[in-house]
Order: structure tokens, then C-alpha cells, then sequence
């Protein structure tokens, strides 16, 4: 049962706070979270919490957010390796020796993005960086990730509760 609260997102939307928005899924389309795998690109159904938000502030104008923003730097990662000890983790890192992603990209694709709460605590080779972010364009498949217009997204964030839960729908 989802609250009035939820960001609620299906295949071809999401709504929250009774507006409704496009958005863009996995390229593995939505699967059971007990079935997600590092690297299928789908997004794990669930009901998650967002634990916290990362953004490029040499790029954005953040009016305060509900939810604790940590600014984004030329060594933001999020490692992405099952055989690390720190998978599914945000690190600070140059030279990181297993698999991750930059947090900071040239694409905007990460300018604000929201972490949610999948594979916490992390289980490895069950997914990875999961996240809300901006998308390339409308509907164009993320590798898992819930991805909406910029100015979606920091609607959706700036009006987020502690009651607010993103609920990702078979």
C-alpha cells in the first residue's frame, strides 16, 4: 500500500504529491528486487527511502533540500565492484582499483541525484547505485536507475517528507 506521500514509478511515469511526471527506467525493464544482479541494467521493484542526495554545485542552485546534499567532487565515486569491500558505497577516491562510477560527469546526468536505499546493507553482485537522476532525454533507458527532467527532480526532492518513501511498481 503506498501513502499519498510516495513517489510511486511504473514503467512509463512516476506521481507524487499529485502531479504526474515522465521518467525513464532500466533498459532491463522492472524486476523483483530479490532478482536484481550488478550489471542487468533493471530497476529493482521495492518500496525504498532515499538515504541522501549528491549534486554539482558549480552547476546547480540548490534552494535548501529536505534531504541532506553532499556536493559532488572530481573524486566522488560510487564503486560498483562486488569484489569490493566497499560495494554499493559513495567514496572520495583517486585512482580507485576496482570497478565504480564518477559521481561528477561532463553528461549532467549526475548533477542531482538521490541515493535510495536498495541493497542496504550491501549484499555483494545484487545492484548497485541505485539512484534518482537526471535523464539523457525523455523515457531513454537508464543501466537501473529512475532517471526524470532536472527540474522534476528538484521539484520531487525539494518537496520530499521524512514520510515520503519511493515505491518502484512491478
Amino acid at each position: 500500500m503506498t501513502a499519498r506521500a510516495d513517489l510511486v514509478v511504473t514503467r512509463w511515469n512516476a506521481r507524487f504529491l499529485g502531479r504526474q511526471f515522465v521518467c525513464s527506467i532500466g533498459r532491463g525493464g522492472i524486476v523483483p528486487a530479490e532478482t536484481k544482479r550488478e550489471g542487468d541494467g533493471a530497476t529493482p521493484a521495492g518500496r525504498y527511502r532515499i538515504l541522501g542526495c549528491f549534486a554539482r554545485m558549480d552547476r546547480l542552485w540548490l534552494n535548501r533540500l529536505p534531504i541532506p546534499v553532499a556536493p559532488t567532487t572530481h573524486r566522488s565515486i560510487w564503486s560498483d565492484d562486488p569484489a569490493d569491500s566497499r560495494y554499493n558505497t559513495g567514496l572520495v577516491a583517486d585512482n580507485y582499483p576496482y570497478s565504480h562510477e564518477k559521481l561528477r560527469r561532463s553528461d549532467g546526468l549526475y548533477d542531482l541525484l538521490a541515493v535510495i536505499d536498495h541493497n542496504q546493507p550491501a549484499v555483494p553482485g545484487f545492484g548497485s547505485a541505485i539512484f534518482l537522476h537526471c535523464w539523457r532525454r525523455p523515457r531513454y533507458p537508464t543501466a537501473g536507475c529512475v532517471a526524470f527532467a532536472r527540474a522534476d527532480l528538484h521539484w520531487i526532492l525539494s518537496n520530499w517528507s521524512k514520510k515520503s518513501r519511493v515505491y518502484i511498481r512491478l
